[in-house]
């Protein structure tokens, strides 16, 4: 398997199970040499980089899942998802629910099916909604994971010629969560052989900018996991969407009304709200928070609508 990733300082460090080297040269994934797909718009009517939001059905759970100690009552949540079409390669962002989920709930997930009921058939799966816009898997190049939680880990493996960006905190955590958080992580969606990974280095690598363009940026934002991180998308129409992800799974997180009912540390929960917060002001961002139904209920969805 294919790691690379951040060192202290910074570096890019590229090893395998064999070796570990120093690596200066570019840390991109080459662009796939394919035919570009057919778009599910007219040229005229995009800019050339687009965002679609998905989601892969539903999280049928209680409130006091969604926000700590809020409550017993039921609580449905969408478990979205993004394709970014980007002239440099396409991005996939998450991918929702693997498949698996599907076709056998109980078997993919187990007792977490107790406390987060998965509504999903299998067409919402990520590599197919792909498909509805035009989008050939082999056409994306990066697979960018906000963290490895089981409704955020649909993509991996599923793209052939895709990099996996995703924070090396997240990805050592993944392997040995704690008890409490232990459910969390389906380890085979993410463990799996041939895997090109690229690991980021938490605040040392923070505002990645992926193209070097200024329209794909990660942002480090621990506390729901350990290697969480949420984008800024900087589109040349709509501007700057800031995607919170898990960082803040509704408008109550973000208002600082409640915690998320998972996290690995309140602190960096909040204090990462509040980073986002002073980013959303300093850009004017659109903000899009993680699993908030109503919220979700607010922004134009894919396949028919997206943003450019």
């Amino acid at each position: 398997m294919k790691i690379i990733e951040f060192d202290e300082k910074g570096q890019r460090v590229e090893r395998d199970s064999r070796s570990i080297r120093s690596d200066i040269g570019s840390s991109l994934a080459p662009r796939p040499a394919l035919k570009t797909a057919a778009r599910a718009q007219p040229d005229s009517a995009s800019t050339g980089i687009e965002l679609y939001m998905f989601q892969t059905g539903t999280l049928r759970t209680k409130l006091k899942y969604i926000k700590m100690n809020q409550g017993e009552e039921d609580f449905e949540i969408p478990v979205p998802w993004f394709l970014i079409k980007h002239p440099a390669g396409n991005i996939v962002i998450d991918g929702g629910n693997a498949i698996e989920t599907a076709i056998d709930k109980h078997g993919h997930w187990g007792a977490v099916v107790d406390a987060y009921d998965p509504i999903m058939d299998v067409a919402d799966n990520c590599v197919d909604q792909c498909k509805s816009v035009g989008v050939d898997p082999a056409s994306v190049r990066y697979v960018v994971q906000s963290h490895l939680h089981l409704d955020h880990s649909g993509a991996i493996g599923r793209f052939p010629n895709a990099q996996i960006i995703c924070q090396r905190a997240e990805y050592e955590y993944a392997f040995k969560p704690h008890w409490f958080s232990k459910g969390a992580y389906i380890r085979a969606d993410f463990d799996r052989p041939g895997l090109d990974w690229k690991l980021l280095g938490g605040e040392y690598t923070d505002n990645f900018d992926l193209f070097g363009d200024g329209v794909f940026k990660t942002i480090f934002t621990p506390g729901h996991a350990p290697g969480h991180q949420s984008f800024l998308v900087t589109l040349p129409r709509t501007g700057p969407m800031l995607l919170t992800i898990d960082a803040a799974y509704t408008l109550d997180h973000w208002e600082n009304k409640a915690l998320p009912g998972l996290v690995v540390s309140s602190a960096d929960a909040a204090d990462s709200v509040q980073k986002l917060r002073r980013i959303a002001s300093d850009t004017n961002a659109m903000v899009v928070t993680g699993h908030d139904p109503e919220n979700w209920e607010t922004f134009k969805k894919a396949p028919g609508e997206f943003y450019d």
